[in-house]
């Protein structure tokens, strides 16, 4: 496999699991983007003036709490990937209403990429 090739196939294992932690979103299922996080990851961001964080378990709780967001609509905006690290930004709009922004880091463990940690950034309304 040339360097290239298996750049690519590390991408789309990243795409696989972002695309795990969105589908969570769209059904409103949090046992639908579990399998997308490390049991240690965490999530911090403001809502409003507001800071949200600790361990990932809150953004599953509000997940459940929210519903579905049938209409999302995510974009992969990027992937930077070194070694068994990755970032990757992912732009969604209409999470219910909200235009967020979130950065995520990956780490590869036994095999799998997982997300170790979500910052994410929600729009102002109208933005």
């Amino acid at each position: 496999m040339t360097q290239a090739s298996a750049l690519s196939s590390e991408k789309e294992a990243i795409e696989r699991t972002i695309k795990t932690y969105i589908n969570g979103g769209i059904s409103g299922r949090s046992d639908e983007m579990k399998p997308a996080f490390h049991d240690g990851a965490t999530i911090y961001g403001y809502i409003g003036p507001d800071l949200f964080g600790g361990p990932i378990q809150g953004l599953y709780d509000w997940n459940d709490s929210n519903g579905p967001a049938a209409d999302l609509k995510p974009e992969i905006a990027s992937i930077d990937i070194e070694g068994s690290i990755a970032t990757v930004r992912l732009e969604l709009d209409n999470w219910t209403g909200h235009k967020f922004t979130d950065m995520f880091t990956l780490l590869k463990t036994d095999g799998e990429w997982k997300i170790i940690s979500k910052v994410f950034y929600l729009h102002p309304e109208g933005e």
